[in-house]
């Protein structure tokens, strides 16, 4: 005889899990506060547990991701190599500001010669002129001279004359050349020679029948003059 379930009838096939039936059986089966529980319920949440396979989904999910964490370990070799780059690109930084700070004194102490050459071009232009416009003056002032000796230079054309030396000083022209001057052959043209002097160390200027005139350190004409030499010792 075999055992059948409690409450099924003979020729009746046993309920299936999940059926009806069983849901009956199963509500029987539980304690008088069961109803009350199932009823808070929301509506069409399922009353039967987890399965085993369920909870192997749930496990696998929360499982960590290899992805995210792949890239961040990818990023961090990245992020060091910039890191390194940073003292390169200072370095090249600074020094390509010395370069252009080289660059830059270079052009300033070119600019500052390229001043100075052209001031001192523009100051021998007219050096130049004032010395062409001077030259012809000289022969002038020769004459105002023999006058003077000759007492020739009075009234009117004594005080032309005046206005023109100083005219003439203004301008840069310097009258050189005095009796007693040791002779400069760099300032004085030797006319002649009028022998020897006791008196005389060394060659001397003797007598000026040209006066000299200079402007700065440039010799517009040199003074023509008449020297003597040293007496010679008899001992």
């Amino acid at each position: 005889m075999t055992d059948r379930p409690v409450g099924t009838d003979e020729g009746e096939a046993p309920a299936e899990p999940g059926s009806a039936a069983a849901s009956d059986e199963e509500q029987a089966d539980l304690p008088p506060e069961a109803p009350d529980l199932l009823s808070d319920l929301p509506e069409g949440e399922s009353t039967t547990a987890p399965s085993p396979e369920d909870d192997g989904l749930a496990d696998e999910s929360d499982e960590p991701q290899d992805g995210p964490a792949g890239e961040q370990d990818g990023q961090e070799p990245q992020e060091q190599e910039g890191q390194l780059d940073e003292p390169d690109e200072l370095a090249a930084m600074k020094s390509s500001l010395a370069d252009r700070t080289n660059d830059l004194q270079r052009l300033q102490a070119e600019y500052a010669n390229y001043r100075k050459r052209v001031d001192r071009d523009r100051q021998l232009v007219a050096d130049n002129a004032t010395y062409k416009a001077l030259t012809p003056v000289v022969d002038v002032l020769d004459t105002i001279d023999r006058a003077k000796e000759h007492g020739e230079l009075e009234g009117g054309f004594k005080a032309v004359a005046d206005q023109l030396e100083r005219a003439v000083a203004g301008a840069g022209l310097v009258r050189f050349g005095e009796p007693g001057e040791a002779f400069d052959p760099m300032l004085h043209e030797a006319l002649s020679h009028l022998g020897t002097d006791p008196d005389a160390t060394v060659t001397t200027v003797k007598h000026v029948a040209k006066s000299g005139y200079r402007m700065g350190d440039r010799v517009v004409r040199a003074a023509q003059v008449l020297v003597v030499d040293p007496a010679e010792d008899t001992e």
